[in-house]
């Protein structure tokens, strides 16, 4: 299953009409001085001839887009794209993985009620998350990130599902799903498994059963803040040590991302982050992905490139794909990063946006 069916299926409510550009936003009639780059979040269709490969790359590298991130490994793409110019990143899932359930299904995260998503996926059957808190499951993804990078078409590594479970899922899913979470939910609250509880009390000298409200915890949160973010920087040494570029795929905003998924990404070392601004997943209006980009390069301050990941089934006219990429560039974005339809007039208005004055 692609990485974003469960949300792509769910996403039932148009975007509102169309905005002028704010007026706070940084305007200028220079060219844009920075080098741009931008992505695309692809998985391999193995039917791709070889000239349906050189003839896509091809123009891609002629719009602007400057690298890839592949689902899945496929060194003949891979190659093809590297003919191009382009850079030829993974594209893992991290913690979100199913295939150690038969064989360590202690592995996998409890929530607030004990109950393990290795037998009771929440939402959907393919939410099977691993726990960070165990060294094991640590190695475990140490030696995926090395395999992965030790193939010499591969120029990084992209990291997705580099989290929790959402305890909270975005507004526009909780009709789908017949969920109200204005509070967080038992059902969706994790890890509460034991060598979490064990270590959380080393850490803080807290039994977590004595907490009467653990979701209130701010103690218990910073806790699960820094299991992801311990991983992801492991990571990141292993692709530093080996010279390769190490992203991750993260909620739209360092405020969403703590909140919904306990996901602390402005504090990792990185080589550059896809923040998923799905404006119509959070209902909100295109001009919405300029607040977004200004909040992450704000708390970034320098550390490393924000490209803002853009959705572009929630974009209803070409215009709007436009002043979305538009909000992105002035609001301090170092390129976009594309899901879904990569059509040839969203090529030609990539191109536009990074080649002419912003207005």
């Amino acid at each position: 299953m692609n990485k974003r069916d469960f949300l792509k299926a769910s996403l039932l409510v148009g975007v509102a009409s169309q905005l002028p550009l704010s007026s706070e936003a940084a305007v200028t009639s220079k060219k844009k001085s920075k080098k741009l780059k931008n992505w695309v979040w692809t998985n391999p269709n193995q039917k791709d001839t070889d000239d349906e490969l050189k003839t896509r790359y091809a123009s891609y590298k002629a719009a602007g887009i400057t690298g890839m991130f592949f689902e899945a490994d496929s060194e003949r793409h891979f190659r093809a794209a590297k003919a191009q110019g382009l850079e030829t990143h993974r594209w893992m899932w991290t913690f979100n993985r199913a295939e150690l359930i038969t064989v360590h299904p202690e592995w996998y995260s409890k929530n607030r009620n004990g109950e393990s998503c290795a037998d009771n996926p929440p939402y959907v059957n393919y939410y099977r998350w691993l726990c960070p808190s165990r060294p094991e499951v640590q190695q475990y993804l140490e030696q995926q990130v090395t395999d992965i990078l030790s193939k010499d078409y591969v120029d990084g590594i992209h990291l997705d599902y580099v989290r929790y479970c959402d305890v909270v899922l975005p507004l526009n899913l909780w009709d789908h799903y017949k969920i109200e979470q204005t509070r967080e939910l038992p059902q969706y609250d994790y890890c509460y498994c034991d060598v979490c509880k064990a270590h959380f009390k080393d850490q803080y000298g807290i039994e977590l059963t004595d907490l009467q409200y653990p979701e209130a915890s701010l103690s218990w949160r910073l806790f699960r803040y820094g299991n992801i973010s311990r991983v992801v920087n492991s990571l990141s040494d292993i692709a530093h040590q080996r010279k390769k570029q190490i992203t991750a795929a993260v909620f739209p905003t360092p405020e969403i991302a703590r909140r919904n998924v306990r996901q602390d990404w402005t504090n990792w070392r990185l080589d550059g982050v896809c923040p998923m601004i799905y404006h119509g997943f959070y209902k909100e209006k295109v001009s919405w992905i300029g607040d977004a980009v200004k909040e992450g390069v704000h708390f970034l301050a320098g550390s490393f490139p924000l490209y803002a990941g853009l959705y572009l089934s929630d974009f209803k006219s070409d215009d709007e794909l436009r002043q979305g990429m538009q909000y992105a560039m002035k609001n301090g974005a170092a390129g976009v990063s594309l899901f879904g339809n990569v059509t040839q007039p969203v090529l030609d208005i990539l191109k536009q946006e990074i080649t002419t004055p912003l207005t």
